[in-house]
């Protein structure tokens, strides 16, 4: 019996054939707004126009691209697809008019990265003032998040790259890792809590306290799972969970709370006090994550460079201070 014909050839003709640039717009919008009214405002374009569109990219697609309701529109199965690759499709234009700018009028165009915990002290802002100095022509958007939520932006092109502590776990499906320099942990309280006083502590004297823990899927939550079960000890029961920079400093300068975080994080704060602690709970790998064979635009290439200019420096200088030498500060004066 013969074979249905392929369905890829059938697709792509009707992809090259039947798609205009605005009804990528127009398709990205609308997954983002969850409404054609909201999507047409923002395009400056009619409803009814923007309906039309979207109808017409269907009937050329043969597919239902949105489920519509009473409440809004949603990506049908195929609607995704589709979005996920207008994505990409429209970054790389971006990309292009920023290389087309740098050839005509200097060096310009726009960078939007997404940043973990470790880098927001020290590594992202010295790299963006470098930036600002050194190609003031650049634009640069910065967005905060954990893995999970910044990974699939980054393979869907809303961002550019992603810097900070890398994943334990790495996940290789379309995007590539660079590790630019390993970083310990820290456990930390507020400047006069009562442990601040004391010359030693065990894992086993923190069991007791209210601690401020990472989510599951972060890599410094495995950490810390796997230092207190190597001590025999479970995680502390009374914790609550964040990543908010913002609410966590609070919440340690305010109460007796207990927290760990990277050792250039922990140092960013002169409210907080690192514990004089001598346990083995590792390092964090802190990197830059790219989208894997995507052509980088020459803003992106720049600000990486900076990156890792910068993140020699951290290293060499980690190096010759010894901050680097124990897993988790071991052997520091308390209160330092």
């Amino acid at each position: 019996m013969a074979q249905p014909a392929p369905e890829a050839p059938r697709f792509e003709n009707r992809l090259l054939t039947g798609i205009k640039l605005r009804q990528l717009r127009l398709l990205v919008a609308v997954s983002e707004q969850g409404s054609i009214l909201r999507a047409a405002a923002t395009l400056n374009v009619a409803q009814p126009a923007a309906t039309k569109m979207l109808r017409d990219l269907e009937h050329a697609l043969g597919v239902e691209l949105f489920a519509r309701s009473s409440r809004g529109v949603m990506p049908t199965l195929f609607g995704e697809v589709v979005i996920r690759h207008a994505k990409l499709v429209l970054a790389q234009l971006r990309h292009a008019s920023d290389e087309l700018s740098s050839l005509t009028q200097g060096a310009s165009g726009r960078v939007v990265v997404g940043t973990l915990l470790a880098a927001a002290p020290h590594l992202l802002p010295r790299a963006i003032i470098a930036l600002k100095r050194e190609r003031p022509g650049i634009r640069i958007s910065v967005v905060e998040g954990t893995n999970d939520k910044l990974r699939p932006m980054l393979r869907g092109g809303d961002l550019d790259l992603v810097i900070g502590r890398l994943p334990e776990y790495r996940e290789r499906a379309g995007l590539t890792h660079e590790i630019l320099y390993e970083e310990p942990v820290s456990i930390v309280v507020r400047r006069g809590h009562p442990l601040a006083r004391r010359s030693a502590l065990k894992l086993a004297d923190l069991r007791s306290q209210e601690w401020i823990l990472p989510p599951p899927e972060t890599s410094l939550r495995r950490q810390l799972e796997q230092g207190f079960r190597a001590a025999g000890l479970e995680l502390p029961a009374l914790s609550i969970e964040s990543v908010s920079i913002l609410a966590n400093f609070a919440l340690l300068r305010e109460t007796d709370m207990v927290a760990a975080l990277p050792f250039e994080v922990a140092g960013s704060q002169p409210d907080l006090v690192r514990l004089p602690i001598d346990v083995d709970i590792g390092y964090g790998a802190v990197g830059v994550t790219l989208r894997r064979d995507a052509e980088l635009a020459p803003a992106t290439q720049y600000f990486l460079s900076i990156i890792r200019r910068i993140a020699s420096t951290q290293k060499a200088k980690k190096g010759r201070n010894g901050s680097a030498s124990c897993a988790i500060d071991c052997k520091i004066e308390p209160g330092l």
